[in-house]
């Protein structure tokens, strides 16, 4: 009986691995959501001008 659970303790993680392969190998799904995108890319403006701002006034603080 020992020997039959060292053979099925193999066997399920080699089905365990199989199935996360295929899960990790699947097609990403696409984006759908225009607004969203549109929301993220005017929050990337944003963050850009907030950037571009505080190092312009870092330069002038003399450190």
């Amino acid at each position: 009986m020992s020997a039959l659970a060292w053979l099925i303790i193999p066997c399920v993680a080699l089905v365990v691995a199989a199935v996360w392969a295929g899960w990790a190998q699947r097609e990403p799904r696409a984006t759908q959501d225009p607004a969203s995108l549109a929301e993220h890319r005017r929050f990337m403006d944003a963050m850009e001008r907030t950037t571009a701002g505080a190092g312009a006034s870092g330069e002038r603080s003399g450190r």
